[in-house]
């Protein structure tokens, strides 16, 4: 009889429950990841709007062309400030997304564990501090 088979199967297959296969198996701790970057990443893009939205106080002086050069900056790097962030916004969702099976855990750590949400709001956060014309 072969290993496959089960009782009163004369091993030709009919009769028989196929093995489930461990990578079809639910990932019981599927959540964790995905929580952890959710912790990390919800705050840091929180604090990153923030700053970003006191930074036209820097150069509440300002008057010109230092103004000018600030004004202009600050525009670009307000636009790269939310489309960093909605993509990590984007990354920390398809992190949750990944279905809650055991083949799909690296993936899943991959997006989540591998801080790849929390690496990029931290990212966008200092391209914008770069992209400002600081007076």
């Amino acid at each position: 009889m072969s290993e496959n088979s089960h009782d009163g199967d004369s091993g030709t297959g009919t009769g028989s429950t196929p093995a489930t296969d461990p990578a079809h198996a639910p990932d019981r701790r599927a959540w964790v990841a995905p929580l952890i970057s959710t912790v990390v990443t919800l705050p840091l893009g929180l604090i990153a709007l923030f700053i970003g939205g006191l930074t036209p106080m820097a150069c509440d002086s300002c008057n010109g062309a230092a103004a000018d050069r600030f004004d202009a900056s600050f525009t670009t790097a307000w636009t790269v400030l939310w489309i960093g962030l909605l993509i990590a916004l984007a990354v920390l969702i398809a992190s949750w997304a990944v279905p809650h099976q055991l083949r799909h855990a690296a993936r899943r750590v991959a997006l989540a564990l591998a801080l790849a949400a929390p690496a990029t709001a931290v990212v966008t956060f200092v391209a914008f501090m770069a992209l400002v014309d600081w007076p």
